[in-house]
């Protein structure tokens, strides 16, 4: 015996023109509109529009209506032109992600068998994690970083809170020094990430820039650096970038960071590192951070914002830490739990997945130098390309010294081409890169170095 249908199931929805539907939409004109003892000529035309046109809410103006258009992200906005291009020899030279020789997206077999791994574990729940996040992922990362031996780690005087990749570390760690650190003025570099002084600002900072990059030279301003730390506020906060300075890969030497540091040591100015391509830029992940172990080294404090995006290729993961480095083991207590209190609102918890395949690749030493052999491999292919594109640009002759191509870090490369030569280049060549001539050497291949070179070349010689 069949079981019974019960009221309403197995049932088709009822279309907007069937009569059924018509009464409900009566009745919900009856109880919107004005009660009266009369239904008046406007109430029954308005349940006339309401019977006829089920859609009425889309034809009334928005309370929105007013709001303009917002400009594309320049950075991103370049992808969103390479889409629209139908010309299928375009070359996507503007995202800030790695790319293989073929030009595709690449995920690390390392990071394929961690995921692996816990899809595997029975154990594994989708439980939140705590504000602060995972635990065994927040210690791995302040090893990474400050390294295993470092006193600040030793003596406890780190606190480390997972975040949403290092955009989202910035944010953490400007809100949390809006509401807690005497001087609010932030330094950052005058040539930085695009997105530095939006995040700072809206935390809540007074954002001020210093001299960094040397468009005569392609390379540091580091006279210009120090004049401008040296007459910033004493206490102020500093942005630094640990490594491959984005967007020029102008980096400065060993000696030049020594001097920097003892300069915001004397003025009581607190460091903030932004660090993103940890091992990505020279294939060290030792070298590529020294100059943040220099900084806690002295014994002094400072932030960290950590990104896993690059290193790893966890780009949609959004995996990041910030880390604190204070002044005691106490006081380290203390901030933890006003980080807390910043995230909660923000965000409440972090995301679990991506954290948990670092740690697993952290803590495991066959995998961990797994990663590093696949992360050299990924930093060779780009500082092959810088060799390769050089070249290319000389061998045409090519007008101006390129050596700067060679001597910049990282994945970047701050060209020197004017936003001229830039739309020339889109125009007639069909390479996108943003107007400041910062092209990604990760976009690069042994087939799309001598267009590059050819395109530039026209433009150098035709537009100058």
């Amino acid at each position: 015996m069949a079981p019974a249908i019960r009221a309403g199931e197995g049932r088709e929805p009822l279309p907007q023109d069937h009569p059924s539907a018509g009464r409900r939409l009566s009745t919900l004109a009856r109880h919107l509109l004005p009660s009266s003892p009369r239904r008046t000529a406007a109430a029954e035309a308005a349940t006339t529009t309401l019977e006829s046109s089920p859609t009425m809410a889309s034809q009334v103006s928005s309370v929105f209506a007013g709001i303009a258009q917002a400009p594309e992200d320049p950075i991103l906005g370049v992808t969103v032109a390479y889409n629209k291009d139908p010309n299928p020899a375009k070359i996507n030279l503007g995202v800030g992600a790695y790319r293989t020789e073929e030009g595709k997206p690449l995920v690390l077999n390392v990071v394929r068998r961690a995921e692996q791994m816990l899809i595997n574990d029975p154990s594994r729940v989708k439980e939140y994690l705590p504000i602060v996040g995972l635990a065994e992922f927040n210690k791995l990362s302040a090893k990474l970083i400050f390294g295993a031996d470092s006193p600040a780690i030793k003596e406890n005087r780190v606190v480390t809170v997972q975040c949403l990749s290092g955009t989202g570390s910035l944010r953490v760690g400007g809100e949390f020094l809006a509401r807690h650190y005497h001087e609010r003025t932030i330094c950052i570099p005058a040539t930085t990430w695009g997105n530095h002084p939006k995040v700072f600002g809206l935390a809540g900072l007074t954002v001020r820039s210093y001299r960094y990059y040397d468009p005569a030279t392609r390379g540091l301003d580091f006279k210009g650096l120090v004049e401008d730390l040296s007459s910033a506020p004493v206490g102020s906060i500093v942005l630094l970038h640990a490594c491959a300075h984005n967007p020029t890969g102008v980096d400065p030497t060993i000696d030049q960071w020594e001097q920097i540091r003892q300069l915001m040591r004397s003025k009581s100015m607190l460091p903030f590192f932004d660090s993103a391509y940890q091992g990505f830029a020279s294939g060290s992940l030792d070298k590529d951070a020294e100059s943040v172990r220099m900084f806690v080294a002295d014994g002094g404090e400072l932030l960290m914002a950590q990104s896993y995006a690059k290193n790893m290729g966890l780009y949609g993961e959004r995996v990041g830490a910030l880390s604190v480095v204070c002044g005691s083991a106490d006081v380290a207590v203390r901030v933890e739990s006003q980080l807390k209190l910043v995230i909660r609102p923000m965000y409440s918890s972090p995301p679990l997945h991506g954290p948990s395949i670092v740690a697993t690749i952290l803590k495991d030493s066959e995998m961990y130098n797994e990663w590093t052999v696949e992360l050299k491999a990924m930093a060779d292919r780009i500082i092959s390309m810088r060799q390769q594109l050089f070249d290319a640009l000389k061998s045409r002759g090519t007008p101006g010294d390129w050596s700067h191509i060679l001597k910049q870090i990282g994945m970047f490369t701050f060209t020197g081409l004017s936003s001229e030569q830039v739309a020339f280049m889109r125009q007639e060549y069909h390479i996108y890169m943003t107007s400041d001539g910062r092209i990604s050497m990760a976009g690069l291949s042994t087939k799309t170095v001598p267009i590059l070179a050819d395109a530039i070349h026209a433009a150098v010689t035709q537009l100058k």
